[in-house]
């Protein structure tokens, strides 16, 4: 054990945040977060378990099966075992096989298009080295959108001309000034600030306490109490819809302005177009159904006088609609965004200070005002000479590309079709715990010639690969990042804490190294000449000549490197006073945004002639194939949600889990009457299940989830055991979900469509081995 003499701090980032990482060079001890927030990140304390994890893949592993006959394999994947071997044995073997499969079927035949929380890092980004070293052999399939908002990306252009949901936000500063009410709609804001796409600036949660503090009108409307909820207390209304009926609830709001004249007919006329044809439907004069108050509170189980309440509050004060992500990945997604947008566009608000709607205050801490920014630049995953994508699927339609080689699709006003995938190589991601119905997927997985994995431990994903390599993770190797996706308030080294554990090796050398593979002066041409440091240097250089554009002044990289210091950009004052659509709700013509018309689509043309019966020309309450509406007796509707104590799947396997774990399985939230009706208590192991899948749940009872609703975090490593019918021992919730696009349009992920029953369980005692490496030999 070292003296704690020898220990000393190195400063680095994840998308949690800045830590510090205490360190003797070879041993993590401890690391906190390097930002004074005043709000603990539970995340930033995780590093000793990342860096010497006993879920470390160690060494470059082969399936078995795989190994014995490459183009022939016996065995399936992740039933079979894997057989350790040398780098340049794993390296070659990629080799020879990409080799073949290119030269069989083409570029298009292969999937490097991986998606995930890759390294936050401006040079360690594993799908863009990936696509990298792809690009220089000739060309691959990448993937359109992701599963975090694939339907608002493909909705949003065309409402309003932009995603919206990566976009700045009107500043912090002028909602909690002007905004009366401030409405969380299905957002929780207290969990999903904790990360970021680059590293969290953590500033969101600071401006969530002073507006706690501010006196204003706060409502949540969400299915279940979240985190958020119980953060503000008393100081925050609680109004808890039927899962996945917001369109409902927002139509009746819509119908209560509209039959009390208070919807903003000025604005509706100067900066929306299609609101007559929206408002035949909203009105009945359409398809004979008036979307009043009652007809609403019939589908989404709000009363009329609460809705009609909501209506008045909205209108009567400068209203805020902070809307999150969860409602639109659902069947029909699409509808919810853009219905959100009608609502803030009838009363009038949008362009204001503090009025309006915002689709990113939950996350990366969207509205910290921008900074006046040095901005890194970063590796590309292209290359000089290289061939990028030649095709593109939705993520979140993997699997069914796997089924239907060749097969059509509809895709945004698009006839297309899906290629005839033979090799993936997914790198910098956990697709098996995003995606949705585990079992379909893991039978699509068994399809393709070739499955490799690079990956820092033993997921789910890396035991249903022929060829797992092991990857170093952040703290292992140096990096560059920025806090805050929107503020880039820091410039942050990522300085290596410890040398790489055991054989893994950076992804940047290994996609080197098949690049020399693949053609003479292949190395060269994919580090462009550079070391790794070299590039780092690079990408600093580039962030100093930007800064010196905005008046800000860096040091030279080396003296920035050796201090081990992050540096804080300037605060910028305009951007203090930022108004999303200010310039063009103040004059349309001359500030149009990019839409067809050039303003606010409510209804849109271009929709309507794509003839889309799941996605229609104008937001419209759809019924989706699975929720309470259509439920059989004593089914439950399942509520995804995102984990308190996790990025997703990120961490599932570190001492977190004692903060949140019940019976040793990802909890289940249960209303009291629903628990009660089943004979379950507290902390008892259950069991969930539906035509695709069974899990086993810890039983948390509660009050804070709407009755007939039950919630599991997203993010838990499946864990099925085939000796006991398939169950997933770990409560892995996209066991269950439903895997459907949510439109043609999207084709965005549907992950909160799932219903499924629910009882004690009484079976026998199942080991959870989630974490454990399989078998080898």
């Amino acid at each position: 054990m070292a003296n704690s003499s020898s220990r000393y701090s190195v400063l680095t980032a994840a998308h949690w945040g800045p830590m510090l990482v205490e360190t003797d060079g070879e041993t993590v001890f401890s690391s906190r977060g390097a930002l004074a927030t005043g709000m603990e990140n539970s995340l930033q304390s995780a590093v000793r378990d990342q860096v010497h994890s006993n879920t470390r893949v160690r060494f470059p592993m082969v399936r078995k099966g795989f190994l014995a006959s490459p183009e022939n394999p016996q065995g399936i994947r992740g039933q079979d075992e894997f057989v350790r071997v040398s780098w340049d044995e794993a390296l070659d073997l990629i080799h020879q096989q990409h080799k073949r499969i290119r030269e069989a079927y083409g570029p298009a035949s292969i999937f490097a298009g991986s998606y995930g929380w890759r390294s936050n890092g401006v040079l360690h980004k594993a799908s863009t080295l990936l696509q990298r070293y792809m690009a220089l052999a000739g060309g691959y399939t990448e993937h359109l959108g992701d599963y975090s908002t694939g339907a608002a990306q493909a909705i949003m252009p065309y409402v309003v001309g932009g995603s919206e949901v990566y976009q700045q936000q009107t500043s912090w500063p002028l909602v909690l000034e002007h905004s009366d009410v401030v409405v969380l709609w299905s957002a929780n804001p207290l969990n999903t600030l904790k990360i970021a796409w680059n590293a969290s600036d953590e500033q969101g949660l600071s401006y969530f306490s002073a507006l706690r503090d501010s006196g204003k009108k706060l409502i949540c409307i969400d299915p279940m109490r979240s985190e958020t909820v119980d953060f503000f207390g008393d100081k925050m209304e609680w109004v808890a819809p039927h899962m996945g009926t917001d369109v409902a609830l927002m139509l009746g709001i819509a119908h209560t302005l509209v039959e009390n004249g208070w919807h903003d007919e000025a604005f509706l006329a100067r900066c929306t177009t299609g609101y007559a044809v929206f408002a035949s439907y909203l009105l009945g004069e359409s398809d004979g159904i008036a979307k009043t108050a009652e007809w609403a509170a019939g589908i989404c189980g709000v009363g009329a006088a609460k809705i009609r309440e909501l209506a008045a509050i909205f209108h009567q004060n400068t209203t805020m609609l902070m809307a999150g992500w969860g409602m639109q990945r659902q069947q029909f997604g699409e509808q919810k965004h853009w219905m959100i947008v009608t609502l803030a566009a009838m009363l009038g608000q949008i362009g204001t200070p503090g009025g309006g709607f915002g689709l990113s205050y939950h996350f990366a801490n969207g509205g910290n005002p921008t900074r006046r920014s040095a901005v890194l630049s970063s590796m590309q995953g292209s290359l000089p000479g290289g061939c990028d994508a030649v095709d593109k699927i939705p993520v979140a339609r993997i699997v069914e590309a796997l089924e239907n080689p060749g097969g059509a699709y509809q895709h945004n006003g698009m006839n297309r079709h899906f290629p005839d995938i033979r090799f993936i190589w997914w790198a910098g991601g956990a697709n098996f715990t995003h995606h949705q119905d585990t079992n379909r997927l893991i039978r699509a997985w068994q399809k393709p010639e070739l499955v490799v994995i690079s990956e820092c431990f033993w997921t789910a994903a890396a035991k249903h690969a022929d060829i797992v390599l092991p990857a170093t993770t952040s703290f292992e190797r140096n990096d560059l990042t920025m806090t805050g996706d929107y503020s880039n308030q820091h410039l942050v080294p990522m300085k290596q804490v410890v040398p790489p554990r055991y054989e893994a090796r950076n992804d940047f050398d290994v996609f080197a190294e098949l690049s020399e593979r693949w053609e003479k002066g292949g190395y060269a041409r994919f580090t462009e000449g550079k070391s790794q440091l070299q590039w780092l240097e690079t990408f600093y250089n580039v962030a100093r000549q930007r800064g010196a554009s905005q008046q800000v002044e860096l040091p030279p990289f080396a003296e920035f490197w050796q201090a081990n210091q992050l540096i804080e950009m300037p605060e910028n004052p305009d951007s203090e006073r930022f108004i999303r659509f200010a310039d063009f709700c103040r004059d349309p013509l001359a500030h149009p945004l990019k839409t067809a018309s050039g303003k606010i689509e409510i209804f849109s043309q271009r929709i309507a002639d794509y003839g889309y019966p799941d996605c229609p020309g104008h937001p419209m309450w759809l019924e989706p194939d699975e929720w309470q509406g259509n439920a059989e007796p004593e089914q439950l509707q399942v509520l995804s949600a995102h984990p308190a104590h996790r990025l997703h799947s990120q961490l599932n396997y570190s001492s977190l889990r004692e903060l949140y774990a019940v019976a040793n399985r990802e909890p289940v939230t249960i209303h009291p009457d629903d628990a009660q009706a089943r004979g379950i208590q507290d902390g008892d192991t259950v069991r969930l299940w539906n035509a695709r899948g069974q899990i086993l749940a810890g039983a948390v009872i509660s009050e804070g989830i709407k009755p007939g609703v039950i919630c599991i975090h997203e993010g838990a490593w499946p864990d099925l055991d085939l000796t006991a019918d398939g169950i997933c021992k770990n409560g892995a919730v996209n066991v269950l979900t439903k895997d459907l696009p949510s439109s043609r349009l999207g084709n965005g992920c549907a992950g909160n469509t799932a219903l499924a029953w629910l009882e004690k369980y009484n079976g026998p005692e199942l080991t959870l081995t989630a974490f454990e490496p399989p078998a080898s030999s």
